[in-house]
């Protein structure tokens, strides 16, 4: 016989409050996704590299007047304060001073032991927010994996998932959406 594991869904303010009390601490790997706290992937080496390649090429893609934040928290929703790896968006530091943004313009997970993860509820969690453009640096298999095009899914882990998905080689290159003019190789996001 089968039982149910109970479990508690937390609130954005509930997870900062406990943060603020000192349950967690800053640079703790925890994130809140959709009402529940998740451990982070560890970081080896590889990941954390392709996190500083991946900022690297985003400043210069976007240029000034955006942020690109790396590991730190998006407030997307009342039960979802996820810390992707790289997030971009418009402003600087100090316009984020008293709230995390809430609707970056691109977000990029470094996967290699969360790809599963990253990929369905991760996935499933910035479609639900609508952010257009999510990209997975694949280091398991060396690829670029984009994600756009959020549409409804019941059968999705938050009831949305992303409709267009490319897979790109160390060879292609991309545009994100907010930079059309600019090309990002993905060689260049791979360590």
């Amino acid at each position: 016989m089968e039982y149910p594991v109970p479990t508690r869904q937390w609130t954005r303010a509930e997870y900062d409050r406990l943060i603020e009390i000192g349950v967690f601490h800053p640079g703790d790997a925890v994130e809140l996704l959709g009402g529940e706290i998740v451990v982070a992937e560890s970081q080896n080496s590889p990941h954390y590299t392709a996190i500083c390649l991946a900022e690297d090429v985003l400043r210069s893609a976007f240029g000034a007047g955006w942020l690109i934040r790396t590991q730190g928290p998006i407030a997307l929703d009342e039960q979802s304060e996820p810390e992707p790896d790289v997030a971009v968006a418009p402003g600087s530091p100090r316009d984020y001073s008293r709230e995390h943004p809430a609707r970056p313009v691109l977000v990029v997970e470094v996967a290699v032991s969360s790809l599963l993860l990253d990929r369905s509820h991760k996935g499933s969690l910035y479609a639900r927010a609508r952010l257009d453009d999510y990209w997975i640096v694949n280091l398991v298999d060396r690829v670029l994996e984009v994600y756009r095009q959020p549409a409804a899914d019941t059968s999705a882990p938050y009831g949305w998932r992303y409709a267009s998905i490319q897979t790109l080689g160390s060879a292609s290159s991309i545009a994100p959406l907010a930079a059309p003019g600019a090309r990002v190789r993905v060689s260049d996001l791979l360590p």
